[in-house]
């Protein structure tokens, strides 16, 4: 029995990661564009993370938690859509704080930051996903 729970949680980890790399060439890739246009990093991140996060709600709602639903029959549990927004911000706010320390105080090149930021937040939107949200 604890074998095939740790099966479906390395299964659940597995499927996080997929979307969780798909979220990140998204946010990647809009916050790059934005910023190669000239937007600052704040702007930038909040919308880039944004666009990620639209991505992440859908993809882990209907793949990787699917079984962990606890909505109404039709499938939408306005409660956890709320859980999953403020989990969000709450990310959102540590990684642009991050993204300040690192660029602003220490220096760090943009990209470089936004890396290490990523890691970060993957750990923490995790573990909020799995126990809170979904």
């Amino acid at each position: 029995m604890l074998n095939k729970k740790l099966n479906a949680g390395f299964v659940q980890f597995l499927k996080f990661n997929a979307v969780g790399l798909l979220n990140t060439l998204i946010d990647f890739a809009v916050f790059t564009l934005l910023h190669s246009l000239g937007m600052m990093n704040t702007p930038a991140q909040i919308i880039s993370y944004s666009t990620g996060t639209a991505n992440s709600f859908i993809w882990n709602k209907k793949v990787t938690f699917k079984d962990h639903n606890r909505g109404s029959q039709d499938g939408f549990d306005r409660m956890q859509l709320v859980r999953f927004i403020v989990l969000n911000l709450v990310v959102l706010g540590i990684s642009v704080l991050l993204m300040h320390l690192l660029t602003d105080r220490f220096g760090l090149q943009v990209l470089i930051a936004k890396v290490l930021v990523t890691g970060v937040t993957v750990i923490i939107n995790f573990f909020g996903s799995r126990k809170w949200v979904f």
